[in-house]
């Protein structure tokens, strides 16, 4: 198994590595931060983990136009393994397993929906994936973390898919912008 993972990664460039190596830091970043930050409510609708959240579907969706769909489950995979350890040291255990188990299911299909519409205009495949795992992530993460707790997680919920969505919105100008400088680092344009 480990022989695969490291063929992986020696068809990759120096900069390729860079790249990837960054993207698991920064999803296990985004992923454990968040998982905290969810604890800290704003208001009856939000919490500040609805912010921070959504870069998660940045990483991967900048991760899978560059690297591929292949590579892009492995962020997802080191990045989910990593933020589940920090999880468990820096949050409470509830909120870390309903993390783990929405971030995962989530980030799958976000590779999923974004690799089979790459081909479309640049934008169709990162807001379609992310609003479509952001639904499966606020319903399944809010129903395992709070369900039962007396928290109004239900407009916690309804409010963190909004700031989702509007997140979805704002990230994708930096999107594009960096698939401009990432596109140099592409395997080939058939993984765009």
């Amino acid at each position: 198994m480990l022989k695969n993972h490291m063929d992986d990664l020696t068809g990759l460039g120096f900069g390729q590595k860079v790249f990837l190596l960054a993207g698991v830091i920064a999803m296990a970043v985004v992923v454990t931060g968040s998982n905290i930050l969810v604890e800290l409510p704003l208001n009856d609708w939000f919490t500040w983990g609805a912010i921070s959240y959504p870069v998660a579907f940045l990483v991967t969706d900048l991760t899978n136009r560059t690297l591929g769909a292949r590579l892009a489950r492995k962020v997802v995979f080191v990045g989910f393994i990593a933020a589940v350890v920090m999880s468990i040291l820096f949050a409470n255990p509830r909120i870390a397993v309903a993390s783990a188990t929405a971030f995962l299911i989530a980030q799958m299909l976000d590779v999923a929906i974004f690799d089979r519409l790459r081909r479309q205009s640049w934008w169709k495949a990162p807001i379609a994936s992310s609003f479509i795992a952001s639904f499966v992530d606020t319903v399944i993460f809010f129903t395992l973390a709070f369900a039962g707790t007396g928290l109004p997680w239900h407009t916690w919920a309804l409010g963190d898919f909004a700031a989702k969505i509007i997140m979805v919105a704002v990230l994708i100008l930096p999107f594009r912008g960096l698939i401009r400088i990432t596109d140099p680092l592409t395997l080939a344009p058939a993984t765009r």
